[in-house]
């Protein structure tokens, strides 16, 4: 396939009209002119002095845009890019190397020449193809399923979503999973970034979550009890649930581990362990074969009690580990 790259025409596509003239462009235009920087360390200097104040991750993420459209992006290359009061997709044809023109386009400076070929209606996508556009980066690579998709739908041949109503909507289901699955990985990215300190606090916001109050205990020789819960939050009212957190990625709690645990419960009590390195299969056993309830929980189980609850977080909690809601087409019959 030819290269193929998704280029968005601003925030919410407001320069389409201006690229219909020809043109691709990118913003960042207090970053200046980049004909003399063809690297990306040349760029990231001129970014760095641009932005000095610029969030190392989000300064990665624009350096490594910019370079794409400054020096990867070549004449030949397919463009792609979305009018969203259409519902259409252009698509063209990269036309000549990188210049800079602050007058071309107002806040988009750098820009290359293009010439559209056509637009592909959002509809004649399949759902799969329209899940990896709607993407919000600047610029990005497509991938093959997905320039396919659009190069077919151009060329006026039927499509994948030219089948059944039933199977675009298990496409969508397919897709709602895919995504769902891939927010989970990055929620767990973002709990393994908390210190020891901070999964205690964050596994008490839990219990808060499920109706419980609680007590993080001082460090010491607390006999494998680092949250305390209950529903008076004094202890007097059943289930008291004493919960030991590891915070060690890279080490499976064994069965001596969560042995030595169960035996500092008692008779009304309620274990709750939690591993983000996980549990062997012996220690799950043990927990299984305790007389005192004992769940365990990995870094998966986790999350996803996490996500489950997480509508009753409190600020405390949610400034822990912060999670926005994202909306999905709901099924219909």
């Amino acid at each position: 396939m030819p290269q193929a790259w998704m280029i968005r025409a601003g925030e919410g596509g407001h320069v389409i009209e201006a690229f219909l003239q020809g043109f691709a462009a990118i913003g960042w235009e207090e970053v200046g002119d980049l004909s003399g920087a063809p690297t990306r360390e040349a760029i990231r200097a001129l970014y760095a002095k641009a932005y000095p104040d610029s969030k190392p991750g989000k300064a990665a993420n624009a350096i490594a845009m910019i370079f794409k459209f400054r020096s990867t992006l070549q004449p030949g290359h397919r463009v792609v890019s979305y009018d969203p009061a259409k519902r259409e997709y252009l698509v063209g044809t990269v036309d000549g190397d990188y210049f800079y023109n602050p007058k071309q386009i107002t806040g988009y400076p750098h820009l290359r020449r293009v010439k559209w070929d056509g637009r592909v209606s959002r509809d004649r996508l399949p759902v799969s193809a329209r899940n990896s556009l709607g993407s919000t980066l600047t610029l990005f690579a497509l991938d093959e399923d997905v320039w396919n998709s659009i190069a077919e739908a151009l060329s006026g041949k039927p499509t994948p979503v030219d089948l059944p109503v039933q199977d675009e909507k298990a496409e969508l289901e397919e897709t709602r999973e895919e995504a769902i699955g891939k927010a989970h990985e990055l929620i767990k990215d973002q709990v393994l970034r908390l210190d020891d300190s901070d999964l205690e606090y964050l596994t008490a916001a839990l219990l808060r979550a499920m109706g419980y109050r609680t007590r993080v205990t001082p460090k010491g020789p607390d006999r494998g009890v680092d949250v305390f819960a209950s529903p008076d939050g004094l202890g007097f009212q059943e289930p008291r649930i004493k919960a030991e957190v590891k915070h060690r990625p890279k080490t499976s709690m064994g069965a001596q581990d969560v042995r030595s645990f169960i035996g500092g419960l008692r008779d009304g009590e309620r274990g709750l362990y939690v591993s983000s390195g996980g549990f062997t299969k012996e220690a799950r056993y043990e927990a299984e074969r305790s007389k005192v309830p004992v769940t365990l929980l990995d870094l998966d189980e986790l999350v996803s009690a996490i996500v489950t609850h997480y509508d009753a977080f409190d600020s405390d909690g949610r400034a822990l580990l912060p999670l926005i809601r994202v909306y999905w087409p709901a099924a219909t019959s």
